[in-house]
């Protein structure tokens, strides 16, 4: 059972984007960014986010913060795919907006409404 540190999360980041092939890359002007601290909407944690900014191009930011309220006491195996599974995520959010589409946003909002209809 494992919190990994901020600078181990780091490391763990930076190997899973190493293994990324530079053609999926294309137009991600603003990289991959890692802050501290956690991010939420609502009741739900935020692991990570693809962004397009007029100002600042299209990037993916991580929440450190988020995955250790996530994955607290969890082992590290547990850490490194959750980091895997998001940094592919946020991927495929970048790769659908580089191709016009919207796949992935739409099924996370029909998500996001079924959960709000359980809540009721």
């Amino acid at each position: 059972m494992a919190i990994l540190t901020f600078e181990r999360f780091a490391e763990v980041l930076d190997e899973v984007i190493g293994r990324i092939p530079p053609r999926y890359l294309r137009g991600l002007t603003g990289g991959f960014n890692l802050q501290d601290g956690k991010k939420r909407e609502g009741g739900y944690l935020i692991l990570g986010e693809y962004i397009e900014s007029g100002m600042l191009g299209s990037f993916i930011m991580f929440y450190y913060g988020s995955f250790v309220d996530l994955l607290r006491g969890e082992p590290v195996e547990s850490w490194e795919a959750e980091i895997t599974e998001t940094v592919l995520h946020e991927l495929q959010h970048h790769l659908e907006s580089m191709a016009g589409r919207d796949d992935l946003a739409r099924e996370e909002m029909e998500e996001l409404a079924r959960a709000l209809q359980k809540e009721k």
